[in-house]
């Protein structure tokens, strides 16, 4: 006889006995690990979270998984989910069974099998660690340091134990990938804390480690320290005034150091700070962004490096492996784990972005007689994007290109554009404050390093969540890495980007997670955003997208003509600076720019506007993989065109259907583009999906809603005359409205806004409750069978 069991009835009465039997305790089995946030969507919703029935875990380490089935069920149904999830969770064990059977699955060898019992947990932790096994069972044992309700993410859990077992390994270079925005920070004190309470060293004595943070910019070195704050008593920074009130000695009283390398580096006629420590001083050096330069041959990081080679050397990055980046793969070696940008994104702990690219007519220059030259010596040639503001400066172009960003942007979305050079973000901040509505005189500010101390309190200032001024920050370099800004909802690019490195790290910039944030825009005028295109992104190359015209920007009044003032010396990209105050970086003067005021009366102006979504794989769609993917997906959610006007009839129904939409990532700001695409923005949702599932044709809202008016039959079917106008009246609300309109917790609010009074007033005009709910229900369903 087959029993009934369900898979709760099957987990209490096999499955959790048998596990208890095979020595498992409770404290080394978690039920249902949720191990994923579920992707951001739009309405502050999420998509579906990922978790495992047990996640099974000894000495702070997951070991295996568990996937439970019914009694009825086969044992091995569902195994391949359990695999991937098992991969994702850098499990090599997986059972599954129904608790009659149990199917051990090995990672490793790929090759399972049905077994009696659950190996316990000390055998299954043995047969995983096979090489120094009593160090890693030390720096295991040890927990993170959380506070509060703070729990680890699997990811940095995973990134832990990575490093924590390259080291019992002896391996004397490591490198961690993680896109930026996912903690690396925090997992670094993560591995400071554990091998400080281990007493772990290089020496094999019993005495806790000296460890140096390197960073390349004090803001970066600060949030570490604010970060590694637990053990305040037993860190320090080196920097100039740390050195001087020590007469020119370097601190040694501590156990975690900080510094940038600018400030202990060798300099003109200056030996380098590092050297007065011992070459064997430290134990661990951590390279925050060690992309930078820590893997250079000729790079100042390098020397510090060399001269500490006894130490291991741990390497932080979030940037993708290419040719410009290969120098520190080649020194630190293959990432002992990575996590992606699209990972973070898919998995809810990063927010999806969607990007628009913008072209103006005047993307490209070519000089006439009528143009006056304001400075420097033009060329009878082609100026192009990456010519504007290095060579020549169009101060037109840049008022367009403004007026171009405050239409795309809302008023009060953190903002930052990243401009050529300090100059250009200078004039781009004017010109912000020229075509603004915001009267506030720090709406838009620059952030440079010309800006001094001034430029870090607005920094800290626009840093803050609780506070809308600054709004928007021009800068050019020192905003692409350090700015933990979690509301920046717009990231605008300005200037050309050749660089992924470069490009990665200021698409992080929007990519913090906050309440209220569903998404960020990368506004992009110079087509850095093929770069996503590249094959050192997430995935596979793939060609550019095509071009889709969302809107056409001819509202955009003209420039009007105005003065240009005096010409300022061409800046280099700035250095980071050989010194520990990052505000002080200084910009060496090149040849004279060209400087052009366009003839009088020529009309500049945006020609169109590209907006595109980013997909799983963490590319932006092109206009036939939006399509395409979202045909793919239509026959699961309704099989027949009557079917979906069913659904879509009725309130429950069809928020049902817009969120299954939503889980598979077309949710109402990505359906909203696609009617955009189909010039359908007066149109119902449903007229899209049926066009694109059915071919039939699309219609305004006004239509179906004179459509249905012209049912005569049923409106006719009320006597009462003030129910029939309150029909009516929700026919004129949803020809402005939409759908919204529609919804059943929406019917109070129409009965208020028509004047009928209560709701218990609009019974009685229908006769009682139940009628008034069925004619707003029965409405809906004649809208649309109104036209077939």
């Amino acid at each position: 006889m087959c029993l009934k069991y369900s898979e709760q009835d099957t987990r209490a009465k096999f499955i959790d006995p048998q596990l208890k039997q095979d020595e498992w305790d409770e404290d080394f089995i978690i039920r249902e690990y949720f191990f994923t946030a579920g992707r951001k969507l739009s309405g502050n919703r999420r998509g579906k979270q990922l978790y495992v029935d047990y996640l099974l875990k000894y000495n702070n380490t997951p070991l295996a998984i568990i996937e439970a089935k019914r009694y009825d069920k086969e044992p091995t149904h569902g195994l391949q989910q359990a695999i991937d999830y098992a991969q994702k969770l850098k499990v090599d064990t997986v059972f599954s069974t129904n608790g009659k059977k149990i199917y051990e699955f090995s990672l490793t060898t790929g090759r399972g099998k049905f077994i009696d019992n659950y190996p316990t947990p000390q055998s299954l932790y043995n047969s995983k660690f096979s090489t120094n096994k009593n160090l890693k069972a030390e720096l295991h044992k040890i927990p993170f340091y959380l506070t509060g309700s703070m729990k680890p993410r699997y990811y940095q859990d995973i990134a832990v134990r990575e490093v924590m077992d390259a080291i019992a390994d002896n391996q004397q270079r490591i490198l961690l990938t993680l896109a930026t925005g996912t903690g690396k920070t925090f997992i670094a004190f993560q591995i400071t804390y554990k091998l400080f309470t281990a007493r772990w060293n290089v020496d094999g004595v019993h005495r806790r480690p000296r460890i140096l943070f390197l960073a390349d910019r004090n803001i970066l070195a600060d949030q570490a320290i604010n970060t590694f704050n637990p053990l305040e008593k037993d860190l320090i920074k080196i920097n100039g005034d740390e050195i001087r009130s020590r007469n020119g000695q370097v601190p040694t009283n501590a156990n975690v150091f900080f510094a940038i390398y600018q400030a202990i580096a060798e300099k003109e006629n200056i030996g380098g700070y590092y050297r007065q420590y011992p070459p064997d001083f430290f134990d661990l050096i951590i390279i925050d962004e060690c992309h930078r330069g820590a893997a250079n041959e000729n790079g100042s990081w390098r020397d510090i490096l060399t001269y500490f080679s006894s130490a291991v050397h741990l390497g932080l990055t979030a940037t993708p492996k290419r040719s410009d980046n290969i120098d520190t793969y080649n020194y630190f070696g293959k990432p002992v784990y990575e996590y992606s940008l699209k990972d973070g994104i898919n998995d809810g702990f990063l927010t999806p972005y969607k990007v628009k690219r913008i072209r103006t007519n005047i993307d490209e220059y070519i000089p006439t007689k009528d143009d006056i030259i304001i400075s420097g010596e033009i060329e009878d040639k082609i100026y192009n994007l990456s010519d504007f503001e290095k060579k020549i400066v169009v101060e037109d172009r840049t008022e367009l290109i403004a007026q171009g960003i405050l239409a795309n942007i809302q008023e009060m979305d953190k903002t930052i554009i990243f401009c050529v050079n300090q100059s250009h973000a200078l004039m781009m901040r004017d010109a912000i404050n020229k075509y603004k509505n915001v009267s506030d005189p720090h709406y838009c500010v620059r952030i440079t390093s010309d800006e001094g101390d001034i430029g870090k309190t607005l920094l800290e200032k626009f840093q803050d969540n609780d506070k809308d001024i600054p709004t928007i920050l021009t800068s050019s370099q020192m905003l692409t890495t350090g700015v933990d800004a979690k509301s920046v909802k717009n990231v605008v690019l300005v200037r050309v980007i050749n660089s992924i490195v470069e490009f990665k790290q200021i698409v992080g910039r929007g990519t913090r997670v906050i309440e209220g944030k569903d998404f960020f825009t990368i506004i992009d005028f110079t087509g850095a955003t093929n770069l996503f295109y590249d094959d050192a992104w997430d995935g596979l190359p793939e060609a550019p997208p095509e071009m889709i015209v969302i809107k056409d920007e001819d509202d955009i009044e003209p420039i009007p003509n105005s003065p240009i003032e005096k010409p300022v010396d061409e800046e280099e990209e700035p250095d980071y600076a050989e010194t520990d105050v990052d505000f002080q970086i200084e910009e060496t003067s090149k040849k004279e720019k060209i400087v052009v005021k366009l003839k009088n009366g020529r009309n500049l102006k945006i020609t169109d506007v590209e907006v595109r979504y980013v997909g799983d794989d963490g590319r932006p769609l092109t206009v036939s993989e939006f399509l395409d993917k979202l045909t793919l997906f239509l026959p699961n959610l309704f099989n027949s065109e009557e079917q979906l006007r069913e659904l879509w009839s009725k309130p429950e129904t069809r928020d049902e259907l817009l969120a299954k939409l939503g889980q598979l990532g077309f949710d109402s700001e990505q359906l909203g583009t696609l009617k955009e695409m189909f010039e359908a923005e007066q149109s119902d949702i449903f007229d899209l999906l049926a066009f694109l599932s059915y071919n039939k044709n699309i219609i305004s809202r006004v239509q179906r809603a004179d459509a249905t008016r012209a049912h005569a039959e049923f409106f006719n079917g009320y006597e009462n005359q003030k129910a029939q106008e309150f029909l009516y009246f929700i026919l004129e609300r949803y020809k402005k409205d939409g759908i919204e309109e529609l919804k059943r917790d929406k019917l109070s609010e129409l009965i208020q806004l028509n004047g009928l009074g209560t709701t218990n007033d609009a019974a009685k005009v229908f006769g009682n409750v139940d009628n008034l709910i069925t004619a707003f229900y029965r409405l809906q369903e004649v809208m649309y069978k109104a036209v077939s």
